[in-house]
């Protein structure tokens, strides 16, 4: 069952991962965070709204959950890693969702995030440099708009899929 959230923007967020296939749960959070009021729990989201700060954050660590293969997401517990691609990825896919959801820019790239780079990713995205597409599309969950043009499909920030299904990459299936 899905949990309800106090807010309706956290509401919004956990049922969308809920339907693109990601585990969110309500609880306390005792241990170590990364983010204040999200733990990676063995590939779920669990989330602490009296702790959560930003409820943008959440898009941002179910980002790097949804770059992952399948079996590394089931078995990630609390650190996401330090992959720099994943990062970048974790990025453009929080970005994608945040258009989705038709949310503002600034619920995921508020002022206290990204080392004071907020803004400067809000700029990009918004002038249509979309910094980690060619990752995402190499995954097979996105084209660029010159691949969706050749394809036949809506270009990123549109997904193909939101969620990484395998360890090889689009090239190699």
């Amino acid at each position: 069952m899905m949990p309800v959230f106090n807010g309706s923007l956290t509401n919004t967020i956990a049922m969308f991962l809920a339907e693109i296939g990601l585990t969110v749960r309500s609880g306390d959070i005792c241990g170590q965070m990364f983010v204040p009021g999200i733990q990676i729990n063995y590939g779920a989201l669990l989330i602490d709204e009296a702790q959560l700060s930003y409820p943008g954050d959440i898009l941002h660590e179910a980002g790097h959950l949804a770059v992952m293969p399948p079996d590394r997401r089931q078995r990630t517990h609390i650190d996401v890693g330090k992959k720099a691609a994943e990062e970048i990825a974790a990025i453009a896919w929080s970005y994608a969702a945040l258009v989705h959801l038709e949310l503002d820019s600034a619920v995921v790239f508020h002022p206290d995030g990204y080392r004071g780079g907020s803004q400067a990713l809000i700029d990009n995205f918004c002038e249509g440099r979309y910094i980690g597409v060619p990752w995402l599309q190499w995954l097979g969950m996105t084209v660029d708009e010159k691949r969706g043009q050749e394809l036949g499909l809506a270009p990123y920030p549109t997904m193909l899929k939101w969620l990484r299904d395998s360890e090889q990459h689009a090239s190699q299936s």
